[in-house]
Formats: C-alpha cells, structure tokens, sequence
C-alpha cells in the first residue's frame, strides 16, 4: 500500500491572508515522491522528507509570509503507481512541485505528467540522463547526477587503470539501460571493450546465474548497472564467489554511502566510484549532517537527499523572486535566471535542458584501517569540474536545445 503523509512545515503567523495571496491557495505545497520502504528507501526515502523539511526552515518561510506544505508518498518504484500520485497531487491537492523521483521509469513519466499539467518536477534521485536528453521538457529539472556523469567519471577512470574489457549486469528498466548504454559508450570511446550483458529483474535477491554468466565472459571489469539493494546484493554475492580473489574488478557505476555502510569497508574497501556531494567533506556538511540525523538518527545523508535540500532551496528562492508558485513553466525558466547557492552544493547554474551543473567527485572506498569513524568511508582521488562533469548541451538531443 502506498504511503501517503503531510506536514504542514511553516504557517505564517497573519490574520490577514494578504501576503500568501500571491501562491496558489495561499500555499506552498511540495511533494516528496520517493522509495519509503523498498531498496532505495536509503537513498531518498524518510531521509529526503528529513532533507525538505531542512530546507524549508532555513529558508525562514514563516518570516518571509509564506505557508508552506510537504507532503509526501511512496511511489513503489512503480511507473503506474508514481504516475497515479502524480495526477492526484497535481488535480485534487494542489501540489505546485514534486520533487525526488528516486526511480528513473517513474521519474519519465512524472516528468510528462509535468509537462502536460504545467507543473514543475525536480528530479533529485533519479539517474537517466534522457531526463536532459530526448525526453527534455520545460517543466522538469535534474539536480543531482546522471548516467552520463557517472559514466565519464568511473567508467573512464577503470579503462584508463586497465580494466579494457568489460561485463554488464543489468537492472531491468529505464534506469539501467541508461547507465549502460552511457559506460558502454564511454568504455568504447577510450579503447575497451564490451564482451557482454544480462538484464536483471529490479529487487532481485538471488545474483548467482547473473554473476557465474559475467565470470564466464573473463572481462576484467563487472560492470554493475544498478543500484540500491540490488547493488548491495551483488557486491556482496560477488565477494562470496570470490570474483575480485580470481582477478576480476567490480565497478559500481552508482553507489551511494548508504550502500558502503550497509555493506561495510571490508567487502567495499578499495571500490571506486562518482558522487555528487559527501557529507564527510568539510564542516559545513558536517554540521548540516547532524541536524538531519535528528530525524535519522544513526544514518549518514545521501548525495540526493542533499540534493533534496538544495532543489528546495533553490525553488523557495525562485518562488519569493517570482511572487508566484502558479506556472510550472515559468517557475522553471527563473530558476534557470538564478545562478544556484546554497549550503550544501554551493555555486551552480541550470542550463537549457534542466540540467543542474556542479562539480563531482571521484572517491575511492577506505579499508578499514584507513578508516576513523562510521561514515568516515571516502578518500577524494579526483574533482572533476563542473564544465566536464556533464554531457555536452549540444550532445544530449533535447528539444528544448536543438529543437
């Protein structure tokens, strides 16, 4: 069953309604569509609500008039159902924004909800880089990553340390055959090459069959084109068949913290892989850190769940600027105007085709002697430039650009 909830964040403290005119309803309503309880639920989850609520108070919403409203639902990596609560918050409770995602299949189609609603969708959690590409629109904006910068980053990083051939394992949906086709690329274009794939149904407990086909293939590199618990999942069923013991590499083209402490630095130590934001990489993002585990206490943020709070942050910006919350399209090319700043990614720009361009990060995972605390798990061998992070905006296909 899905999972449905609101927090009413901020309530301007007025008798007279007069400063909320401006919004529609007299509200601000974001809605947080992600994974409440499936194999991301760790990525985004709880923890991006946690992230949005944060955003709305450092804003200071209540002292600037505004009312603000979250709520939030678990789209159960499911199309049909994100599309459903989509149509519902945009109809009935008039939502002005929706933002997470988590999912790349729901993410697609939430984004053409969107469009055809004129409402805006930012998407935080979700990996396709089509989202910027040929499936573009002037309602949706991508914050955080994207297939293709992963790719770029460790795909590149692996062929050029000698891992030439390579193995896909799969996630079966969007999402995966986006990160795929992406590494693929990128692998061929550096000299390697692809000896093989399998697709992998999402939320797959048992990867031996996958894994004995990708040891058979003898690639130096096993590929995984997944994510959340199903990367953890084949990580771990990898180390028990002693793939790395018999000379193969694993490259986890989307790992997120929360994967490393569920799986702990003696089956990761040594892995590397591209993130967007750490929350163990200066002060600041420390200190944000502790106020978020009020609510997750014993958890360490993820790169979208700060990707969550700087979206939020940026839309709240954009909204007071505009004096409106009403048109999907209009919010959307302003906060395109307005260079990105916030706490946690700093200094940005949204280009033409939604994509939300910052720096990124290369890390490798520390052993466990390396180590000094729990979260303490990243050791930075490379910054790649936000100019370089992402596809070209001539390359990506969008109509928005070429069209």
């Amino acid at each position: 069953m899905k999972t449905i909830f609101s927090v009413i964040m901020v309530a301007a403290a007025l008798v007279n309604n007069s400063a909320n005119a401006q919004y529609t309803d007299g509200i601000v309503k974001i809605g947080v569509l992600t994974d409440m309880s499936s194999i991301y639920s760790d990525i985004g989850g709880p923890g991006a609500v946690a992230a949005a609520k944060l955003a709305v108070e450092d804003f200071g919403a209540a002292g600037k008039g505004m009312k603000v409203e979250i709520v939030g639902a678990d789209m159960q990596n499911k199309p049909d159902v994100g599309a459903s609560i989509a149509n519902r918050w945009f109809d009935v409770d008039k939502v002005d924004v929706i933002v997470d995602g988590m999912n790349s299949g729901v993410s697609l189609a939430v984004s053409e909800i969107a469009r055809q609603k004129n409402k805006l969708f930012l998407v935080t959690g979700a990996a396709t880089s089509d989202l910027t590409g040929p499936k573009c629109n002037a309602n949706t904006i991508h914050w955080v990553y994207d297939t293709w910068a992963l790719a770029n980053s460790t795909g590149k990083a692996m062929v050029k340390t000698g891992g030439d051939t390579w193995f896909f394992v799969t996630a079966d949906y969007a999402f995966g055959y986006a990160l795929e086709r992406d590494a693929g690329a990128v692998v061929g274009a550096n000299g390697g090459k692809v000896l093989g794939k399998v697709r992998v149904p999402i939320n797959t407990s048992d990867f031996s069959s996958f894994l004995l086909q990708a040891q058979s293939s003898k690639a130096k590199v096993i590929g995984l084109a997944n994510a959340g618990g199903d990367a953890t999942n084949a990580i771990k069923q990898a180390a028990e068949f002693g793939v790395v013991k018999g000379g193969q590499n694993i490259a986890g083209l989307l790992l997120w913290v929360s994967d490393i402490a569920a799986l702990g630095l003696p089956i990761t130590q040594g892995v590397v892989l591209t993130e967007a934001w750490y929350w163990d990489m200066n002060d600041n993002n420390r200190n944000w850190t502790k106020r978020w585990q009020v609510e997750r206490p014993g958890k360490v943020p993820t790169s979208a769940q700060a990707g969550v709070y700087s979206a939020v942050t940026h839309y709240l910006k954009t909204v007071e600027a505009l004096k409106s919350d009403a048109d999907g399209r209009a919010v959307a090319a302003k906060m395109k105007e307005i260079p990105t700043d916030d706490r946690l990614y700093g200094k940005g720009i949204i280009r033409a085709d939604g994509r939300k361009i910052h720096d990124m990060y290369l890390f490798q995972v520390k052993s466990p002697a390396e180590s000094r605390y729990f979260g303490d798990f990243y050791k930075l061998r490379a910054t790649i430039p936000a100019a370089e992070a992402f596809r070209p905006l001539k390359d990506g296909g969008c109509p928005l650009v070429n069209g």
